[in-house]
């Protein structure tokens, strides 16, 4: 018989040993704990049987048997029960009685001492017992190919190398952990991290997002898990012949989908290396041919490339598609807004304006009217029918993410002909905004 201790069930969760308590270099093997369950003592040729009718309750542990065999008589086997399914006392439900009498088995449980070691703890459940005693305990992390990306708590941060080996251990495919350890806010969009534990010489990741895969460097451009729905929201709003600008493309989560429906594309990213891997993407998914790739500043990317193909395009009389522009920089691009008041000159034609998508963050209690009123501002005019408003997602408390979608009102777009005659314009010597000989302010398109 296998030997017990004096303790009640463990009915409060499968916990390592208290003394991991405080730990903050992983010592797998300090985390060694027995715990008492119930268990069914059957014998062994109605056991497989038993397993099917009693499913309900078994055991379900990770690295865990549920049946192993009586080590004092070897034609009985040990059916191990979940706790958390079992009561207090250790007693069986009235459907588990019942199914045990018609095997001719009194309906009585035995303690079993289960031998528990690191691998069969759950992440939760490590953490729950390092960390001190009533601390949140947050596990959440974004996957971004074989890389965990956390945004660690700063009750955490003691226990930063830990938490990062053991999302490492019990999450298969992963084998680097990395902690964001500023926000977002310089030019390239991207973020400074450190290293928590595994492999960080190799920052080079793959990610398949809506069917489509992505390789990049991700120490030096800019990737979000959580947009997935929202790439896939916008990109579901083109159709095949559109034409569309994506302002801030990143490495290509807008750009290359569209270009997957046969649409025009102009992509521009100001980050060197966002535009060497939205390029290497292009190829990858076999797009390069129809997305144009450039290396500018926003602002500049609107009143050059942009400019000169809404030009080319709004004043054909053969053009019946739609044109769309993407600003996906959440923490600045309704600053850019006011690149479009009369980026054109002269009177609208008859083709249909340009349909901006803007994202941004609020923290205003009605972040609709907030983004909205933002956008008229920079427009210098009102949307009122043309625009709608998106909620994208919660970014932290009291902020949130939003996308602005609005027609551009011609009165914007573009400049009377009345006004040209005090406007001396560009001048002539300008070069052409092309994806080969483009430059500006020392940026050039790749």
């Amino acid at each position: 018989m296998q030997e017990m201790a004096d303790k009640k069930p463990d009915l409060d969760g499968f916990l390592p040993h208290p003394r991991v308590r405080g730990m903050i270099t992983l010592d797998k093997a300090a985390f060694k704990n027995d715990v008492i369950i119930p268990a069914l003592l059957v014998n062994k040729d109605i056991t497989n049987n038993l397993l099917k009718s009693l499913k309900g309750v078994l055991l379900q542990r990770p690295g865990l048997k549920r049946v192993v065999e009586d080590p004092d008589d070897e034609n009985r086997k040990y059916i191990l029960l979940d706790p958390h399914k079992i009561s207090a006392d250790g007693s069986l439900g009235e459907s588990e009685q019942q199914i045990l009498k018609s095997f001719g088995i009194k309906p009585e449980t035995v303690k079993y001492n289960m031998k528990l070691t690191y691998d069969n703890f759950k992440t939760e459940e490590i953490l729950k017992a390092v960390l001190p005693e009533g601390q949140e305990i947050i596990t959440a992390f974004s996957r971004i190919g074989h890389i965990a990306h956390m945004n660690l708590r700063s009750h955490q941060l003691p226990y930063k190398h830990l938490i990062g080996q053991v999302i490492i251990d019990k999450n298969q495919g992963i084998t680097c952990a990395v902690n964001k350890i500023n926000i977002i806010d310089n030019m390239y969009r991207n973020f400074e991290m450190e290293l928590l534990a595994g492999d960080g010489a190799n920052m080079i990741t793959k990610v398949k997002e809506n069917y489509i895969s992505y390789e990049f460097d991700f120490s030096k451009v800019y990737w979000n898990p959580r947009l997935s729905t929202e790439h896939l929201r916008i990109v579901n709003l083109l159709k095949p012949g559109d034409l569309l600008f994506d302002v801030f493309a990143g490495v290509g989560p807008f750009a290359i989908p569209a270009a997957k429906k046969n649409c025009m594309v102009f992509a521009n990213d100001l980050n060197p290396e966002s535009c060497k891997w939205l390029q290497h993407n292009c190829k990858l998914n076999k797009v390069d041919k129809k997305v144009k790739v450039f290396n500018l500043d926003g602002r500049t990317f609107l009143k050059g490339p942009v400019k000169e193909e809404l030009d080319k395009h709004l004043s054909s009389k053969e053009w019946k598609n739609s044109v769309h522009i993407i600003m996906n920089l959440p923490a600045m691009a309704i600053e850019f807004l006011d690149a479009f008041r009369h980026l054109l000159n002269g009177e609208p034609s008859s083709a249909e304006l340009p349909t901006v998508h803007c994202h941004c963050f609020s923290k205003h209690d009605n972040p609709t009217q907030d983004v909205q009123e933002r956008v008229e501002a920079l427009l210098g005019a009102s949307l009122c029918s043309l625009c709608s408003v998106k909620w994208v997602r919660n970014v932290a408390p009291n902020k949130e993410m939003m996308c602005v979608s609005f027609q551009l009102p011609a009165e914007v777009l573009y400049k009377p002909l009345s006004s040209l005659a005090d406007d001396p314009g560009e001048p002539p010597s300008k070069r052409s905004c092309t994806n080969e000989n483009y430059t500006e302010e020392n940026n050039q398109t790749i």
